[in-house]
Protein backbone atom coordinates (compact mmCIF):
# COMPACT_ATOMS: atom_id res chain seq x y z
CA UNK A 1 0.00 0.00 0.00
CA UNK A 2 1.26 3.25 -1.06
CA UNK A 3 0.58 6.44 1.33
CA UNK A 4 3.38 9.33 -0.03
CA UNK A 5 3.57 12.76 -0.46
CA UNK A 6 5.59 14.50 -2.77
CA UNK A 7 5.70 18.04 -4.35
CA UNK A 8 5.20 18.44 -7.80
CA UNK A 9 7.45 19.58 -10.35
CA UNK A 10 5.39 19.29 -13.51
CA UNK A 11 4.56 23.16 -14.01
CA UNK A 12 5.52 26.48 -11.87
CA UNK A 13 2.74 26.01 -9.02
CA UNK A 14 4.69 23.15 -6.99
CA UNK A 15 1.32 21.44 -5.56
CA UNK A 16 1.68 19.08 -2.74
CA UNK A 17 0.09 15.29 -4.21
CA UNK A 18 -0.95 12.72 -1.69
CA UNK A 19 -0.76 9.96 -2.97
CA UNK A 20 -2.33 6.48 -1.99
CA UNK A 21 -3.58 3.56 -3.23
CA UNK A 22 -1.55 0.29 -4.96
CA UNK A 23 0.71 0.82 -8.20
CA UNK A 24 -2.24 -0.06 -10.70
CA UNK A 25 -4.59 2.02 -8.97
CA UNK A 26 -3.10 4.94 -7.39
CA UNK A 27 -5.55 7.94 -5.62
CA UNK A 28 -3.83 11.48 -6.32
CA UNK A 29 -5.05 14.82 -4.44
CA UNK A 30 -3.84 18.07 -3.99
CA UNK A 31 -2.88 18.42 -7.99
CA UNK A 32 -4.42 21.76 -9.72
CA UNK A 33 -3.94 20.42 -13.13
CA UNK A 34 -3.10 17.22 -15.01
CA UNK A 35 0.35 17.13 -15.20
CA UNK A 36 0.18 16.86 -11.25
CA UNK A 37 -1.24 13.01 -11.82
CA UNK A 38 1.13 12.45 -14.44
CA UNK A 39 4.00 13.10 -12.38
CA UNK A 40 2.95 11.36 -9.40
CA UNK A 41 2.01 8.18 -11.69
CA UNK A 42 5.55 8.04 -12.87
CA UNK A 43 7.12 8.67 -9.75
CA UNK A 44 5.64 5.91 -8.29
CA UNK A 45 5.71 3.51 -11.36
CA UNK A 46 8.45 4.62 -12.90
CA UNK A 47 10.62 7.28 -12.12
CA UNK A 48 12.98 8.94 -14.23
CA UNK A 49 15.58 11.53 -14.35
CA UNK A 50 17.72 13.59 -16.39
CA UNK A 51 21.31 13.23 -15.47
CA UNK A 52 24.01 15.86 -15.78
CA UNK A 53 27.98 14.80 -15.58
CA UNK A 54 31.30 16.30 -16.47
CA UNK A 55 33.31 13.14 -18.43
CA UNK A 56 37.39 13.30 -17.78
CA UNK A 57 39.30 14.49 -21.01
CA UNK A 58 41.91 11.96 -22.18
CA UNK A 59 44.66 15.46 -21.68
CA UNK A 60 44.90 15.76 -18.19
CA UNK A 61 45.37 19.57 -18.36
CA UNK A 62 42.25 20.00 -19.97
CA UNK A 63 38.83 21.13 -18.37
CA UNK A 64 36.39 18.49 -17.66
CA UNK A 65 33.53 18.06 -20.73
CA UNK A 66 30.10 18.92 -19.04
CA UNK A 67 27.17 16.12 -20.60
CA UNK A 68 23.76 15.07 -20.00
CA UNK A 69 21.49 12.49 -20.66
CA UNK A 70 19.55 13.35 -23.90
CA UNK A 71 16.00 12.35 -22.40
CA UNK A 72 15.20 10.92 -18.69
CA UNK A 73 16.84 7.73 -17.29
CA UNK A 74 15.43 5.13 -15.16
CA UNK A 75 16.35 5.57 -11.78
CA UNK A 76 17.22 2.11 -11.68
CA UNK A 77 20.21 2.16 -14.10
CA UNK A 78 21.66 5.98 -12.84
CA UNK A 79 24.45 4.59 -11.53
CA UNK A 80 25.50 2.27 -14.32
CA UNK A 81 25.34 5.18 -16.76
CA UNK A 82 27.56 7.41 -14.39
CA UNK A 83 29.50 4.66 -14.67
CA UNK A 84 29.62 4.83 -18.41
CA UNK A 85 30.37 8.19 -18.71
CA UNK A 86 33.36 8.51 -15.74
CA UNK A 87 34.84 5.68 -17.61
CA UNK A 88 34.83 6.67 -21.28
CA UNK A 89 38.08 8.68 -22.13
CA UNK A 90 37.31 12.01 -24.03
CA UNK A 91 39.38 12.90 -27.44
CA UNK A 92 39.56 16.70 -27.42
CA UNK A 93 37.63 18.83 -29.13
CA UNK A 94 34.62 17.63 -28.56
CA UNK A 95 31.81 20.12 -30.02
CA UNK A 96 28.30 20.93 -28.09
CA UNK A 97 25.71 18.53 -29.23
CA UNK A 98 28.11 15.47 -29.91
CA UNK A 99 27.62 12.18 -28.51
CA UNK A 100 29.32 10.85 -25.83
CA UNK A 101 27.26 7.47 -25.93
CA UNK A 102 25.10 6.11 -28.05
CA UNK A 103 22.13 4.14 -27.22
CA UNK A 104 23.15 3.18 -23.45
CA UNK A 105 22.65 -0.44 -23.18
CA UNK A 106 19.95 -0.67 -26.15
CA UNK A 107 17.93 2.11 -24.06
CA UNK A 108 17.97 4.23 -26.80
CA UNK A 109 19.21 6.99 -24.56
CA UNK A 110 22.50 8.99 -25.28
CA UNK A 111 24.89 11.14 -23.53
CA UNK A 112 25.67 14.41 -25.21
CA UNK A 113 28.23 17.24 -24.87
CA UNK A 114 26.31 20.18 -23.55
CA UNK A 115 29.76 22.55 -23.81
CA UNK A 116 32.33 22.79 -26.86
CA UNK A 117 35.54 22.15 -25.04
CA UNK A 118 38.64 22.32 -27.08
Amino acid sequence: MINEQRICIGCPAGCRLRISGEKNNLEISGNRCAKGAEYACNEINDPRRTVTAAALPDQPDRPCCPVKSDRPVPVAIIGRLLAGIYSTPVKLPVKRGEYLIRNFAGTDINVIFTRTVN
